[in-house]
């Protein structure tokens, strides 16, 4: 296991606000997403590459960290969907297409976790569909 650059630590807290902006796009995150979020990060995104936190925690699990945080904090979706647009425009070199297709993945899984995909959570795909092809 590697040790961690910021760069990368970066990269997974913002899928962390990614994947919170998808869970929180009807204003409500509920604990079917959380639980799949946390579901595919331990089986998926840990497997992903050998970055470690500076706690020699693997990195993927700063998804979750960033995504508790910010349910508790209860900020806008779109802000930080906005936030995670900005940092992948910025930043298209850490966006491999593994990485393309496992953020994908992630946030469908995410929007279906609870009795399907809703209005609010269709439009935040779209706009993440749209940014991806970049």
């Amino acid at each position: 296991m590697g040790n961690l650059d910021k760069p990368q630590l970066l990269f997974y807290q913002k899928m962390g606000e990614l994947f919170y902006s998808i869970a929180a796009a009807d204003k409500m995150v509920r604990e079917e997403e959380y639980d799949t979020l946390k579901q595919i990060v331990s089986k998926q995104w840990e497997n992903l590459d050998d970055y470690e936190d500076p706690f020699h925690t693997d990195a993927a699990y700063q998804i979750e960290v960033v995504f508790d945080w910010f349910d508790y904090e209860q900020l806008d979706a779109q802000d930080c969907f906005e936030s995670f647009a900005d940092y992948k425009t910025e930043n298209p070199s850490l966006f491999t297409k593994d990485r393309k297709q496992l953020i994908w993945k992630t946030a469908n899984a995410i929007a279906n976790s609870f009795s399907g995909k809703n209005k609010s959570e269709v439009i935040m795909l779209t706009k993440l569909k749209q940014l991806l092809k970049d």
